[in-house]
């Protein structure tokens, strides 16, 4: 009875998001101009006001503007950008305008339209010059309901003293129809900017569409309507993020789930009971008996003097193990944070802010594992302090050498995409104030750590590897197929997130399919070290890294089958450069977070299995 009385008073809040407004009738509705943060800079995300006007509840057709008569070059790039599928998008009240298509008999939304229309035979090139907007508003009354704004416009609370104020209507939708009308420019060039035309109908015959041609004058014209809905303010991004083709997307995550668990179910229940039954037999057996059994058995119990030994390029895969954590860390918190709801789509750019900034705080642990993991191998804390530099310029070197390339390409083709000169000296001043001198204090606190050590003796002289009849690589390239297999139905959801300007809000999936990768990189990794020294193959170290590791190579080849079959609006080397270049930081990201998710498990798996036998 207490819960139920208190819940009567109690107020409603809305977290994600941003502060809400409200506006009477007439009011003048503006896309509100904010410094671009972070993320949306990186993205090359700029957002300008327009010379579209809208008054609250005021429904008008109005003329804008008529252009002088196109030369060659306008016509030129007006057709490359409508070949190409060039999209505008717009904002209001911080709601993309969103549009409906359909294809195939199926209805799709979209955000943004397109600049121009080519019809199906190719012929000629016909721009878009009119719109007829449709907002969607719903009647606020004040009923003392708090909101909690977290948007990048900061956070502000309505409570029971702005009732009255705050009274009015919300934007609860912003749709568009984009049409072609050719009109007479005679008549247009006689109006002034925000007069009242009559209200038109798109055409649905080509020859009343507007063409781009030389000596063409485009008129561009515009209609409002408002209309009310029943959609409250806080479920305004419902139209936005609800998927299309859930059924699909439920069915292959499922079914993706049930077959990895299934097969590597398998495989580890019988890699259990095979390595249970040797240390069975080992145990059971007297000092004399396992000296004779030592002599007459091969496989991993012949390799207990080298399979601790110094691998190849030590210090490479400290540093790649501990930038592995220190992505693995930032992905999995960014994603539990999306997935709880605090990765607003309101919030342009937050979530690759938010990305970056756990990125650079999480050095620490990065040089934490490369310093612990330097000191096991070496048996001493010398040279932690290279490690730890190591460490922090890594990855962030490779990052910052494939940006650089593809920003002087930006630049050399006039886009306004390309990272301006002084968001470079701010990403290196968080590089090296923060996640340098956080990396180095990890590496601090690793040389002060219990070191790890080792159950057996390393032989002086390494046992000869026997001969294979194939290269052990093979194996480790094809162990990252089962990894991908629970990856990549996200992975195109993502890339069609990232590069088709769709909205990509299902972090609950992203957040199982990221369990379910950990967990398959690391039985993989195990399995794969547990065959190597089955066969007396003591080099475990690096297949271990690069068994979990390889699903990076499939994600890049994946990344390809997507750029040829699924962007084909994508048009010039450029765009294939650049869509190739972050696509490469993607694989590399992964690389190293997966790896060192298979490695640190396969070095306590040997660690547990040699430490399980009696050695003198």
């Amino acid at each position: 009875m207490s819960f139920i009385v208190f819940a009567q008073f109690s107020n409603a809040f809305y977290l994600p998001g941003s502060y809400m407004h409200t506006y009477s009738n007439g009011d003048p509705i503006y896309a509100k101009k904010s410094a671009e943060n972070l993320g949306e800079l990186l993205m090359g995300d700029q957002i300008d006001n327009s010379a579209y006007r809208f008054r609250m509840n005021v429904n008008e057709t109005v003329y804008l503007c008529t252009t002088n008569p196109l030369n060659e070059h306008e016509v030129k790039l007006l057709k490359q950008r409508t070949r190409d599928l060039y999209q505008v998008n717009m904002i209001l009240d911080n709601l993309p305008v969103m549009r409906f298509a359909n294809q195939n008999g199926v209805k799709i939304q979209w955000t943004g339209f397109p600049v121009g229309y080519t019809p199906p035979d190719g012929g000629a090139d016909y721009i878009i010059n009119h719109l007829k907007f449709t907002v969607l508003v719903h009647e606020y009354e004040g009923s003392g309901v708090q909101i909690i704004g977290t948007g990048e416009e900061g956070m502000g609370v309505i409570t029971e003293d702005d009732k009255k104020k705050a009274s009015g209507y919300e934007i609860v939708g912003f749709q568009v129809v984009p049409c072609s009308i050719k009109h007479d420019p005679e008549v247009m060039t006689k109006l002034h900017l925000y007069d009242k035309i009559s209200p038109v109908n798109c055409p649905a015959e080509l020859d009343k569409y507007q063409i781009i041609r030389e000596q063409e004058r485009i008129s561009f014209t515009y209609e409002v309507e408002f209309v009310k809905s029943d959609i409250r303010w806080p479920s305004r991004w419902d139209a936005y993020l609800k998927m299309e083709g859930a059924r699909v997307h439920w069915f292959s995550i499922l079914n993706s789930l049930m077959v990895i668990f299934f097969l590597a179910g398998i495989v580890f229940v019988i890699f259990l009971r095979t390595v249970r039954r040797d240390l069975t037999r080992y145990e059971e057996l007297d000092k004399e008996a396992q000296a004779q059994m030592n002599e007459e058995l091969s496989g991993w119990k012949l390799v207990v003097g080298d399979v601790f030994r110094e691998p190849d390029a030590s210090k490479l895969l400290c540093v790649m193990v501990g930038n592995g954590i220190q992505i693995t860390g930032m992905a999995a918190v960014t994603i539990v944070f999306a997935a709880l709801g605090f990765m607003s789509p309101a919030s342009r750019g937050m979530l690759l802010t938010g990305m970056i900034i756990l990125y650079l705080f999480l050095g620490i642990a990065s040089g934490y594992v490369s310093v612990r993991l330097w000191r096991t191998i070496k048996g001493t804390t010398e040279g932690w302090r290279s490690i730890s530099w190591f460490a922090a310029c890594f990855f962030p070197g490779i990052a910052f050498v494939i940006l650089t390339v593809l920003n002087f390409i930006l630049w050399g083709s006039n886009s306004t995409g390309a990272i301006p000169i002084s968001l470079y000296f701010e990403l290196f001043f968080l590089w090296f104030c923060i996640s340098v001198p956080l990396t180095l204090v990890g590496g601090f606190m690793g040389t002060r750590a219990q070191p790890i050590e080792y159950p057996v003796r390393t032989n002086q002289i390494p046992r000869e590897i026997p001969a294979r009849k194939y290269p052990s690589w093979l194996l480790v390239l094809g162990a990252g197929t089962l990894p991908f297999g629970t990856l990549f139905i996200e992975l195109f959801f993502i890339l069609s997130s990232i590069w088709l300007g769709r909205f990509y809000y299902v972090f609950g999936f992203l957040l199982v399919v990221l369990s379910l990768l950990v967990i398959v990189c690391a039985e993989v990794s195990v399995v794969l070290t547990y065959m190597h020294l089955c066969v007396e193959d003591w080099r475990w170290w690096w297949k271990a890294f690069f068994a979990s590791g390889s699903v990076a190579l499939y994600v890049f080849l994946y990344s390809i089958n997507y750029l040829v079959f699924d962007l084909q609006s994508l048009s010039g080397p450029v765009s294939a450069v650049l869509y190739l270049g972050y696509s490469l930081l993607m694989a590399v990201a992964i690389m190293l977070s997966t790896g060192a998710i298979g490695f640190l498990m396969s070095f306590y798996f040997v660690h547990y299995l040699f430490s399980s036998v009696k050695i003198d």
